[in-house]
């Protein structure tokens, strides 16, 4: 492999020749390789936010006359590149790193360099005429421009899962539509309660998923606020004064995101409250996606042995040993993304609270946690939709014929037989395993007209008016 050398802190080392990185990306691939398995490539968004950043920040500073207009057409090129997405392999560094992202900065801040010399006519490595850290950093700190680029990931990010969400949405309330007249039973602690439509449970599922969308867009809109200038602690050593307010402004215009500068700056370096309320908001998203998928599981639960009130599209043999069997696997997968998801917001809170002073050094695993978070999410609720719900089917008279079974009916006689009545009648049929339906019509407590209309679907599962007021 031709190499060329490059130098740092710590000394000459060997770069592979066609790299985009240098010298400090390398030492990061060798220090932190497989910490998590994930690198700032896998994240295109994360990728595209870096550069973005790069891109402000250049503007701002030609506009400060801190750079010739050559380098920074050079540099604001090469970053437009990245964010069309070349050069995405060059970003190999682990998103767990030590260094509090020092290493993801330099990342970006060489690939964007090299880049920009190639534009400008050099060779990599020649940083004379275009370098990382005096003229794509200039004005920054990591702990500035990190921050603020993951800020615009997860902002870009979350408009891909509310687009899926809203995808999930709209896949339960075309079943809620298809099964608004199959009659079920209800149940509260797994036991019969009350009838309802299929279609009514759907269509509660859909509220419930529907109405995280405006959680997550308000915890989203939390990372609006940027702390660009603040450079090393907030202090905004290192650049001039007019430097925070420009940025700012071309961050705006070129994310087309509502950014705002932080109006304390130290205090926003080190902050990762807007972290916290995001990744909460994305827990409580899968607490009840993960409870919608477990009624999926047991309403399909059989066929035979279980209350199979709807069919899942059967997606793969589910036993090596028992012929015929299928299992909800893509429910199951959904439960255990949502676990996952659950545990990254420990992460995120632990690695929150352990930031000190004037700099969170953990935001590393906070970014990692986030990212790995919607990434799963976004994939899973996509198998959710296509390869579950999209194809439920209802079994609508196994439905029924539970409903006309259950003692769970008695509770629709109750306005007109009375509690004591009802109380009776539902004790009776339990001890002798038979209707409730017979029993009244056996004790004569109504006629089969008068049964027949107090049971009739409409009447059982929406309010209805019993007396006339006064």
């Amino acid at each position: 492999m031709k190499t060329r050398i490059e130098h740092d802190l710590l000394g000459n080392k060997e770069v592979p020749m066609d790299a985009y990185y240098g010298v400090q990306t390398l030492r990061a691939i060798e220090n932190f390789a497989g910490i998590s398995g994930y690198t700032i490539g896998m994240f295109p968004n994360y990728v595209k936010a870096l550069a973005m950043v790069k891109w402000a920040a250049a503007k701002a500073n030609y506009e400060l006359g801190l750079i010739p207009s050559d380098i920074t057409n050079a540099i604001t090129a090469a970053c437009e590149e990245i964010i069309d997405g070349k050069l995405i392999d060059q970003f190999p560094v682990d998103m767990v790193q030590g260094g509090a992202g020092t290493s993801t900065n330099m990342n970006i801040n060489e690939v964007v360099a090299n880049r920009a010399l190639e534009l400008l006519g050099h060779q990599k490595g020649e940083y004379d005429y275009c370098h990382p850290n005096n003229h794509v950093n200039l004005s920054q700190s990591t702990n500035d421009a990190y921050p603020t680029s993951f800020h615009l990931a997860i902002i870009l990010t979350n408009k891909e899962v509310v687009a899926e969400i809203k995808l999930l949405v709209d896949s339960f309330r075309r079943k809620a539509k298809e099964f608004e007249h199959v009659l079920k039973m209800g149940r509260t602690q797994l036991q019969d309660a009350v009838p309802m439509t299929l279609g009514q449970e759907f269509e509660a599922y859909a509220y419930t998923l529907e109405e995280n969308i405006e959680r997550l867009n308000a915890a989203a809109k939390l990372f609006l606020v940027e702390n660009m200038g603040a450079t090393a602690i907030g202090t905004g050593i290192n650049s001039e004064p007019e430097y925070a307010e420009i940025c700012a402004r071309e961050l705006r215009i070129i994310s087309g995101e509502e950014f705002v500068l932080a109006p304390n700056l130290i205090a926003a370096t080190p902050d990762t409250g807007a972290c916290v309320s995001y990744s909460s908001e994305l827990k409580r998203f899968c607490v009840q996606l993960s409870k919608v998928c477990n009624d999926l599981r047991l309403l399909s639960s059989g066929p035979r042995c279980g209350l199979n009130e709807i069919n899942l599209p059967p997606m793969q043999p589910g036993s090596s040993i028992m012929p015929g069997k299928v299992n909800p696997v893509i429910p199951e997968v959904v439960n255990q993304v949502c676990f996952r998801v659950i545990g990254n917001d420990t992460t995120v809170m632990m690695a929150a609270e352990a930031g000190q002073l004037e700099l969170n050094v953990m935001e590393p695993v906070i970014v990692y946690a986030i990212f790995n978070s919607m990434q799963m999410l976004i994939k899973v609720m996509d198998r959710l939709r296509v390869l579950c719900v999209d194809g439920i089917t209802a079994n609508a008279e196994r439905c029924k014929d539970m409903v006309m079974n259950s003692i769970g009916i008695v509770t629709a006689l109750n306005p007109t037989l009375g509690y004591e009545n009802s109380s009776r009648i539902a004790k009776r049929a339990l001890a002798e395993n038979r209707s409730v339906y017979d029993l009244v019509l056996e004790e004569k407590l109504l006629t089969k007209e008068e049964l027949d209309n107090v049971l009739r679907p409409e009447l059982m599962i929406a309010p209805k008016k019993f007396y006339k007021k006064k």
